[in-house]
């Protein structure tokens, strides 16, 4: 029995539930995300299999060219040229090399666990990628030249997605590190300006039909987020380091 000016037991459980509830309700709409995601890609990936979505693959990806001359992109020559400086951010050696600075830091940081969480997100999203490659096998664009070169299949588009992957991880991680939520605002969305930029690239040097690149950004933002929750969540049992801890 509690004792005079102290809570009952039915209400210590009632405000343990209600802080718990608190806790964990921004966690199960945040999955809500990746789940829509998830979702997301299925449907489109039986669009694309199935055939449906040539005609709007087609028509966009015509429409960044000069009308009678598909070999030759919107724009002037320099446009060309930045487009694949953009296309670079999500190439496999830029990513890599971002990748393990970030993991380099974490050790240094005396945050190998946090590392260890960065490698399986990129690993993983890698592995993702290369398996749907393989599964789906879809042909690269043939309507216009490559302005860049390629050797895997189409669907989805590697560079998008993991630019997604690598990008937004590492800003979600940098971003909780900043108590201001305008700076944590301008972080993601400079990651997310990136993720496009690469995305839209890829379409312009005919090297995706723009479907891979929606692809690619769904589902690896699906996976970035699904990291991030999983490492949110490992941080706060102590499994993972704290942002923060030194």
């Amino acid at each position: 029995m509690p004792g005079p000016g102290e809570p009952s037991l039915n209400f210590r459980i009632s405000e343990t539930v209600k802080r718990l509830g608190a806790r964990e309700w921004p966690v199960v709409v945040a999955l809500l995300v990746p789940a829509a995601a998830v979702w997301g890609f299925i449907a489109l990936a039986d669009e694309v299999v199935e055939g449906e979505t040539s005609h709007i693959d087609t028509a966009i990806l015509l429409a960044l060219r000069t009308p009678g001359n598909p070999a030759d992109p919107l724009g002037p020559p320099w446009l060309e040229e930045v487009m694949r400086d953009f296309t670079a951010l999500g190439g496999t050696a830029v990513l890599t090399m971002i990748a393990l600075a970030a993991i380099g830091f974490l050790v240094m940081d005396k945050k190998p666990r946090a590392a260890f969480a960065v490698t399986v997100a990129v690993s993983g999203g890698l592995l993702i990628s290369t398996f749907i490659k393989m599964g789906i096998d879809r042909a690269r664009p043939d309507l216009v030249p490559h302005g860049s070169y390629v050797t895997t299949a189409s669907f989805p588009s590697g560079h998008s997605m993991m630019a997604a992957v690598v990008y937004l991880t590492l800003a979600a991680m940098l971003a909780r590190l900043r108590p201001d939520w305008r700076v944590r605002v301008y972080i993601l969305l400079v990651a997310i300006i990136v993720v496009m930029l690469v995305g839209v690239s890829r379409v312009y040097l005919g090297v995706h039909w723009p479907t891979d690149v929606l692809a690619g950004w769904t589902v690896g933002s699906a996976w970035a987020m699904i990291c991030w929750i999983v490492t949110l969540r490992l941080q706060r049992s102590g499994d993972v380091e704290p942002q923060g801890k030194t």
